[in-house]
């Protein structure tokens, strides 16, 4: 009974499983269908038309902006849920919320002018 508990343990399962799927995985390679490689196959084609192919850099601006909103909502509610409720620390509290909403409203309501954004490059043509 000892040996079973043995292959069952994950570290185990995981090798026994790795080994057969990895046979199964070349068995069936071997059987499987290759298709010939082709040019045209592996070119840009959009709607009947060649496509030109362009490099795009995907900015992380938006992507900051909700990562400071989330951080500032998840340290408040932490506070706040921490704050024992009958104590002057309530007032604390309130007055947290406030500048917690008012600094939210800043990251919602500020605006980058110096940015590019996606609009703006397909205006100049890039």
């Amino acid at each position: 009974m000892e040996k079973i508990g043995i292959l069952i343990s994950p570290p185990v399962a995981f090798i026994i499983f790795l080994v057969v799927f990895s046979i199964f995985y070349l068995l069936v390679g071997k059987f499987a269908p290759h298709g010939k490689k082709n040019i045209e196959k592996q070119s840009t084609y959009a709607c009947g038309e060649n496509m030109p192919g362009f490099k795009f850099q995907f900015g992380y601006n938006l992507f900051f902006i909700f990562a400071l909103l989330f951080t500032m909502m998840h340290v408040a509610a932490l506070v706040i849920a921490t704050l024992p409720s009958v104590s002057p620390a309530v007032y604390f509290g309130i007055f947290y919320l406030a500048a917690i909403f008012l600094s939210v409203m800043g990251v919602v309501f500020y605006d980058d002018k110096d940015s590019e954004s996606l609009s703006g490059m397909e205006e100049k043509g890039d």
